[in-house]
Order: structure tokens, then sequence, then C-alpha cells
């Protein structure tokens, strides 16, 4: 098989796999001289988005989609009736390296099926790593999936030739992953963790020491598949949190599960809707970023679920719509990131201007604020919401989209 069908085999079968966000990397700037080119589109890329807006092209593929495991949900399971695919170490590079030349990418996702053991497999993929690192002096953006159950050396040696690292917990509960993928031990998932974590915080306590090695400076992730059990959002929505303040992960992905060819009968029929992967993440920011504590943010009454048609911090603030309006002017920095629309630079923006005037509705258009959105939650010295908006259910009615928007087909 040539390389121009691996790939198209390869990357193919990577796309199932959501945690390769590029953001919180070391700058590299290949125009010193002492390293290659930047950037390229095509088979195989996909595209990330760092925190300052700035899109990232990574080549993403496997090494190989031959895989021991039975995992259910996966096309590349051991039952699976596909046509299987193998890079070799030096193939796997020089296609890199191709790319990178072409100015095609910025760097390279690597994952892979469980071939042989954890160890052999890890091994291949530290060897592709090692082999950009230290023969073609690669100075791109590197993201490895770490095999859960590998040598410790292994993985620290994979942290050093690696941007990010991560391991798929996959599903949300012990339970659902012993039932689809009964190889996979979740407690060896989160040993592998807790592993890179430790190895994270050292790297953290040394890096004033030029001297200490490096170890993955964009820390690790994870994905969970949405949908492919019967947990509901609170569930997933608690795992991600245990997640985050056990081992300090970058980011929790979410995959909406995709019915896959001959699929076993213990998996839904069909998928999720797209939106509920939406609504997770949206939630997920509210946790690390906007202060909000897990129990705010699913409503009991729908059985744990988001709202599908509408944000789940605009959910937050109909359920307790006594807590508004508030006022811009005088309202502290944790209520005012409270506000439907208002983001975090908003709000920060919102705070260093009032220092030396007060806000009124021209700066909030300044601010490009969406104001049909905030008006209803603030009062400004020229503005105060009039009475019939600050009924939820009139506000529910004014932001709930048409529902061919939300997909729905109706």
């Amino acid at each position: 098989m040539d390389v121009q069908r691996k790939l198209e085999i390869l990357a193919d079968a990577a796309k199932y796999d959501a945690s390769c966000a590029s953001s919180g990397t070391e700058t590299r700037d290949s125009r010193n001289g002492k390293g290659m080119g930047s950037t390229d589109a095509g088979m195989g890329i996909c595209h990330s988005y760092a925190p300052d807006g700035r899109c990232i092209s990574l080549l993403k593929i496997l090494l190989t989609n031959a895989c021991n495991y039975d995992c259910l949900y996966c096309i590349n399971r051991a039952s699976s009736n596909v046509q299987r695919a193998r890079f070799t170490v030096e193939e796997a590079v020089k296609l890199t390296l191709d790319f990178y030349r072409r100015n095609y990418i910025e760097g390279l996702f690597l994952s892979s099926g469980i071939i042989r053991s954890p160890n052999y497999t890890m091994e291949q993929v530290v060897r592709v790593a090692r082999s950009l690192r230290e023969d073609h002096h690669f100075r791109g953006y590197i993201h490895l999936k770490t095999i859960p159950e590998a040598d410790e050396a292994l993985i620290a040696e994979a942290g050093k030739y690696a941007d990010r690292l991560s391991i798929n917990i996959e599903v949300p509960t012990e339970s659902s992953l012993s039932k689809l993928a009964p190889e996979k031990d979740v407690r060896a998932i989160r040993r592998t963790m807790g592993r890179l974590r430790l190895k994270l915080d050292e790297a953290q306590e040394t890096k004033k020491d030029k001297r200490a090695p490096r170890f993955a400076p964009a820390g690790q992730s994870t994905q969970m598949i949405v949908g492919a059990d019967t947990s509901n959002d609170q569930t997933i929505l608690e795992t991600s949190a245990n997640l985050y303040g056990s081992y300090k992960l970058k980011r929790v992905y979410y995959s909406a599960f995709s019915p896959i060819p001959d699929a076993s009968r213990s998996l839904p029929l069909q998928a999720p809707p797209l939106i509920r992967e939406h609504r997770l993440y949206q939630a997920d920011w509210l946790l690390r970023v906007y202060g909000f504590d897990l129990g705010e943010i699913t409503d009991p009454l729908e059985g744990g679920m988001l709202p599908l048609d509408i944000d789940p911090k605009l959910a937050w603030a109909l359920r307790h719509r006594e807590r508004f309006p508030l006022d811009v002017n005088r309202a502290s920095r944790e209520d005012l990131l409270r506000v439907p629309g208002f983001g975090v630079k908003t709000v920060d923006r919102i705070i260093s201007a009032r220092r030396v005037t007060n806000l009124c509705s021209a700066d909030l258009a300044r601010l490009r604020v969406p104001r049909n959105k905030v008006l209803p939650f603030i009062v400004l010295p020229d503005h105060k919401p009039p009475a019939q908006l600050l009924d939820s259910n009139r506000l529910l009615q004014l932001f709930r989209p048409p529902a061919t928007q939300m997909g729905f087909g109706f």
C-alpha cells in the first residue's frame, strides 16, 4: 500500500478524536535559523483555535488503525470490518515534514490503535516525535496521544518531545466504560493522568531553571463521547469537574457520538443532536472561566440535561431573574460575569472604564456588546429595562431561536 492510500485511511480514522487543540504551547520561531518552516491544507489536516483566535492547522493521523481492543463505539475496534493500514515511523516523519515544508501545517497530532502491547505502541509514537525533534530539528507543535498502562519512562520521554499529551477517558462513568470498552480500565487511565499531572507539576516548579528538561508545556487534555451511553449532561459535567480538579487538565473535549457501520446493539441507533455537544462546551466554559458551580448549571427539573434552545448561561439567568437587573457601574466582577452577553474580556474592560467614568448605553455599543441580549439584565444611567422584559417567560420567547435554526427540521 502506498503512502497516499495510507494517509487516506489513517487520516479518516483519526477524525473521531476531538482532543487536538494547540493552545498554550511555547512560542517557536523558525526564522532564527535554528529550526524549520511553519504551517499546510489538505487531507488529514484539522483546524484548532488558540485563545487569541488564531487558527492553527495540524496534520491529524493515526500511526495505525489496527487495534487489539474491541471498544464498541470505535470504528477501528478489533472486530470492525474496515481496511487496515499502518505508517512506519519513517513514513510518518517524512509525511509531517513534507506537509510542514509546504506551509500546510503548523504541527502534528498523532494517535494510534493499540498493537502488540501498550509499551510497544507508545514506543512507536515516541519514536516519531523523537525523530522529528532530534533528527530533523522540527520546531512545530506536537500533540501525542498517551497509551494507558505504558511504562512511565515512555511517558516521560513523550513529554520531552510533545507540546501536549492527552489520554481519552472516553465515557463519563466506569460502568459505561466496562460495558462499551471491556478491555479498557478506568483506573489505568486515571493512573496515567495522575502520572502526567505529577510530571507537569515538577516541570512547573523547575520552569525557571533553563537546564531542567521540558515536559509537555501545553499540558494534558482528554475527550468524552457524548450520547454513546445514557449519561445525562449533569453526569458528564460532574466527570469533567472531577478531571479538572484532580489532574489539572487544560481541556475536556466533547465529541458527539456518531453511529458506525456494523454497530453493536448496545449503542444508540441515532446520533445525539450536535447542539448538545455545543451546549456542553458552553457549560464547560462556565465551570472553568466564569466561576459557576457545578450545581448551578443544569436544572434538576430538566432531568440533568442542558436546554438545547438557549445557552446555559442564559438559562441560569432566567431561572434566577431575582438577581437582575444589575447596575453595570456598581456590580462586582463576579456578578457581571453572570450577565448573558457579557464575556470575560468585556467585563474586564467595563471595570477598567468605569474607574474614570459612568458607563452608558453608547459605551456598551463601543464595546461591541450584544445589546438585545444584555439590556434586559442591566441598568445604566440612560437605561432601565421595561417591566414587560422582567418576565422570564417573555424573555425565553424573545431569545429562543426558530426551530429550523436548531436543526430540528420544523
